[in-house]
């Protein structure tokens, strides 16, 4: 829950009636899973939405012959698809690539949020158009960036985000992904991924020991990247909507 609450107040800052409520609904239905299953499939109908707890997983395509696209990457404190309840079936599969944490949010959470706790709702959809712009990102990543760039991109933006969730040290953090995820993550063959990770540690970008990724200057891997952080959002844009200042106005 720390990690959602983290991320939702880059937006507005919640009340503490707010943080009840999203710890009451990320402790009360939760699941675990191992590494490398599926957490839902494709064509299966959605019940609940999913929030990662703890753990990283991935949504991702694949075609008949097993070739696979991710699409995005989950870490803790992302919701999978708000709202996705509402669907007949889902259109892609949600994975986990390390052991995961779920909390299961059924459809009556979000109407009690939609119905009584206004900044809740406010900064879900917040979550909800950062995620729609992280896949736009994406899809310039593909079409446009070099290998390189693209690469130096994804690492940035995972950074990042770890950062925002608080859940790096220092200048490292954990990083589980595999070489065949970043293979399919970023469109490219795993030998020329390889190749990619080379060049950024050698030019003393990145460093990568086991499962830690280290980044000693942020701002030359952005420069690597081409990347601009402006579509993640982090600057408080709902800050006229903050607890203090609107219980203030209230009162």
């Amino acid at each position: 829950m720390a990690s959602l609450v983290r991320k939702l107040e880059q937006f507005v800052r919640l009340s503490a009636v707010d943080h009840a409520i999203l710890s009451r609904a990320s402790s009360e239905r939760v699941r675990r899973f191992a590494p490398r299953v599926d957490i839902v499939r494709e064509g299966e109908k959605p019940k609940d939405v999913h929030l990662i707890l703890s753990g990283w997983a991935c949504r991702y395509k694949q075609l008949e012959d097993g070739r696979r696209q991710v699409v995005s990457f989950f870490l803790p404190g992302d919701i999978c698809d708000v709202n996705v309840f509402i669907l007949r079936e889902m259109d892609h599969s949600i994975g986990t690539i390390t052991a995961v944490s779920t909390a299961d949010l059924p459809r009556e959470f979000f109407d009690e949020v939609a119905a009584q706790h206004p900044r809740i709702a406010t900064a879900l959809w917040w979550d909800t158009l950062v995620n729609a712009a992280i896949q736009r990102e994406w899809t310039m990543n593909l079409g446009q960036r070099t290998a390189l760039e693209r690469t130096a991109h994804l690492l940035c933006e995972i950074w990042l985000r770890l950062r925002l969730a608080g859940l790096t040290k220092g200048d490292s953090c954990e990083f589980p992904l595999t070489q065949a995820d970043l293979a399919d993550a970023t469109g490219l063959s795993k030998v020329h991924v390889n190749r990619t990770l080379q060049e950024l540690r050698a030019a003393g970008l990145i460093v990568l020991k086991g499962r830690t990724l280290a980044v000693p200057d942020l701002d030359r891997l952005m420069q690597a990247g081409l990347f601009n952080p402006n579509y993640l959002h982090m600057d408080h844009e709902g800050r006229q909507l903050d607890a203090g200042i609107v219980d203030a106005a209230a009162g």
